[in-house]
């Protein structure tokens, strides 16, 4: 097939090559015939020209009328050099161009003795040589003599131009049959190819795609490990900080308990107290036993709430979810409705804009319904007295991911707290507003349940950006991660 390849492929070349030349010389077949057809006419038209401005005057004897004559005088020699040079490769035209040359000599001659004599005011003699006739004689051979010259030129323009129609024909058809010749056998020689090669082939881009896919897994396993490690680190810390402050409180104030029960317990066993015994029995009963009891009740719901903190966290975990188309123009609008009457005021320009595109993404509706209620509800909580509140929910997304920008003017985050501020029973800044600090935690493992994350961008005094990154499709998600 190689060989036989190769053979078409000289014979097209030596083929279009002819062809090719073949087509070079028509070509200056028709350039030659159109170079003197043009000469032709210029010459015929010159000496038109000239009569004509020689008759005019004779005519009206107005100096006027010469201007065509005198041009075509200027130009006779110009022009007579510029048809002799078109015919002169022509052989069957050479013993007529010297014919013709002689003849527009004698014409010219013959125009300028007419226009001298004119020009000498004896126009009785010239118009009696015109009245002759060998002038228009003369001047009809010309036109004959001409006119055969381009009906030659003619004859030979259209032979040139169909000569080189038919040769391009031909190129073509070559270069269409060696085309299909050749690659038909470029297409059986790589049939016969592939037919040993396909499998290898697709066996390597199989191992390939496991590789490159097996090094992206254990890349994003080996960084969803890491972040669930350090997440872990710090839960254990902060459970184990937060709920042994209460536990020491309530330690504590037990044995103040048992402290203030001896007064009370020496005055209850039936002998004469003293003055002094009666005091410290009824101080401890007044004062210091409902002030243990208390400080062990806050202690104990203090613990029970960071404990149903926990609990709340933990449940996202275990929750099923479950996946939907989701628009979040219209999910945006709706949360910002919820919040709506809390965020405006007087102020024209106050409250929540939604600048968020038409766009779908399939993710479990509830979980990201909580994520923008818990924030923009933090926005509206700490929000800057000495300002309207403005807050704003931008939405863009890009081939793998939908992302949800919650800004607002409030009062800002300190940039050593925008990692602390996701830690469970963490919060920043003045504690002037009621909370146990799980609003953002919650937030994250929200956020990370479903594939996702979310960041912090905030000025102290100006302001935060808070950006949640979702999964387009968490189905896809859900399979690529289990490869």
């Amino acid at each position: 097939m190689l060989a036989a390849g190769i053979t078409v492929l000289v014979l097209i070349v030596a083929a279009s090559l002819w062809l090719t030349a073949r087509s070079q010389q028509h070509f200056g077949e028709v350039v030659t015939s159109r170079a003197i057809r043009s000469a032709t006419a210029d010459m015929l038209s010159l000496m038109q020209d000239a009569e004509t401005g020689q008759r005019g005057f004779l005519i009206t004897r107005d100096p006027v009328f010469l201007r065509p004559y005198r041009n075509a005088v200027d130009n006779f020699e110009v022009r007579l050099g510029a048809f002799r040079q078109a015919i002169a490769d022509d052989a069957a035209l050479a013993e007529l161009s010297r014919r013709l040359t002689d003849k527009l000599r004698r014409k010219m001659d013959e125009l300028r003795n007419r226009v001298e004599l004119g020009e000498a005011n004896r126009f009785e003699e010239a118009a009696a040589l015109v009245r002759t006739g060998s002038g228009m004689r003369l001047m009809d051979e010309i036109r004959a003599d001409l006119g055969e010259v381009l009906q030659r030129s003619e004859r030979s323009l259209q032979q040139a131009i169909a000569a080189q129609d038919t040769t391009t024909d031909q190129l073509q058809l070559v270069s269409i049959v060696g085309a299909i010749i050749i690659l038909g056998l470029a297409a059986a020689a790589a049939w016969l190819i592939s037919g040993y090669t396909r499998e290898l082939a697709h066996s390597r881009a199989e191992l390939e795609v496991l590789n490159t896919g097996l090094e992206q897994r254990v890349s994003e396993r080996t960084e969803a490990l890491t972040k669930a490690n350090e997440e872990i680190q710090r839960f254990a810390y902060i459970v184990t900080h937060d709920l042994r402050a209460p536990l020491v409180n309530i330690m504590g104030f037990t044995s103040e308990l048992e402290t203030s029960i001896k007064p009370v317990a020496a005055v209850l066993q039936g002998k004469e107290p003293s003055p002094n015994d009666r005091e410290e029995a009824r101080q401890a009963i007044a004062e210091d036993l409902p002030e243990a009891i208390g400080f062990i009740r806050s202690s104990t719901q203090k613990m029970d709430n960071l404990i149903n903190a926990i609990l709340k966290i933990s449940r996202v975990g275990t929750r099923t979810l479950k996946p939907e188309p989701i628009d979040l123009k219209a999910l945006a609008e709706a949360s910002a409705a919820a919040v709506h009457h809390q965020a405006s005021d007087d102020e024209g320009d106050a409250g929540i804009r939604i600048e968020v595109p038409r766009m779908e993404i399939v993710s479990d509706r509830l979980s990201v319904d909580q994520i923008l209620g818990n924030l923009l509800d933090n926005a509206i909580k700490y929000r800057a007295a000495d300002r309207p509140i403005r807050i704003a929910i931008r939405g863009r997304r890009d081939r793998h991911f939908a992302y949800l920008d919650v800004e607002d003017n409030g009062r800002g985050i300190a940039a050593s707290d925008t990692e602390r501020v996701f830690e469970l029973f963490r919060r920043s800044g003045p504690q002037t507003v009621a909370g146990e600090g799980i609003g953002l935690a919650h937030v994250r493992t929200l956020a990370r349940n479903l594939g996702g994350d979310i960041s912090l961008s905030s000025t102290l005094g100006r302001g935060s950006i808070f950006t949640v990154r979702l999964p387009i499709d968490f189905n896809e998600f859900k399979r690529r991660a289990a490869l």
